[in-house]
């Protein structure tokens, strides 16, 4: 009878805690689609709201740049937390202290490691933009991809790198043809969680973006537009910002299997 009670309990704290996480983004996708624009009063269904977003011309600018910083960042991270995580896996005897190293910008808060991004383009004179932003954000990206790569590798058989030697192929051959493909899953749902942090990302884009609007992301865009008010418009495209991490995370959840980093 306890057990039943207690189960029951765990089951109204968990409903509790989803209706205070999904309600509210229920009903911003909701109002999206709110023929009226007053953004509490429904008056009827209508995608006028996705349709206004074409038109806008600094929407379509900073969806742009969204999208630029996103493959690029997300490429050169990709890269390089993939090789990353396999020169750390192979040298484990300094496994903690460069996992501390490693992994201190995913603990760091993002207006922290702002900050530093800033004073650092600063003192070397950098002229901010969209390349400042990049660089940024692969620095965030690269412990995220590190760790998912790292949970492949920790089931992965380093005997058949060693096989793979010595049947006479270079270390080169042996990466390309035996470790990357052995790893590709985890690569691709790196790559994946990579684009997601950056398309979302807003308060190290703000700090490392620079003066002018030549280089704002769609989050600076959203946070200029909603200084005035929430519009159904501003619903629309923060609607469709979350569709588009939500696919991204559902795909690299499934492609490395639901694998947690230090599995």
């Amino acid at each position: 009878m306890a057990e039943r009670h207690i189960f029951r309990l765990m089951l109204l704290i968990l409903g509790v805690v989803f209706a205070f996480l999904y309600i509210p983004i229920s009903v911003l996708v909701g109002l999206s689609f709110n023929e009226g624009g007053l953004p509490t009063a429904w008056t009827g269904f209508s995608t006028r709201w996705y349709g206004a977003l074409l038109a806008n011309d600094d929407i379509l600018k900073a969806a742009g740049n969204t999208l630029v910083v996103a493959l690029f960042s997300t490429a050169l991270s990709t890269v390089l937390g993939t090789l990353l995580a396999i020169g750390v896996e192979i040298r484990r005897r300094n496994g903690k202290w460069l996992e501390t190293v490693i992994f201190a910008p995913m603990i760091i808060p993002d207006i922290v490691l702002a900050i530093a991004l800033l004073s650092f383009f600063s003192l070397l004179g950098v002229k901010m933009g969209l390349h400042t932003i990049i660089v940024s954000h692969v620095v965030f990206n690269l412990a995220f991809v590190c760790a998912v790569v790292r949970a492949r590798l920790k089931n992965f058989d380093w005997s058949i790198v060693e096989a793979s030697g010595d049947l006479g192929a270079s270390t080169f051959t042996t990466l390309r043809r035996v470790v990357v493909p052995v790893l590709m899953p985890a690569i691709i749902a790196g790559a994946l969680l990579a684009f997601t942090l950056s398309v979302d990302e807003f308060i190290i884009a703000f700090f490392t973006a620079g003066a002018g609007r030549s280089s704002i992301t769609l989050p600076m865009q959203i946070f200029a537009m909603i200084r005035f008010g929430v519009t159904p418009e501003i619903n629309a495209l923060a609607t469709l910002v979350m569709a588009v991490s939500v696919v991204a995370l559902a795909l690299s959840q499934r492609l490395n299997k639901g694998e947690l980093p230090g599995q």
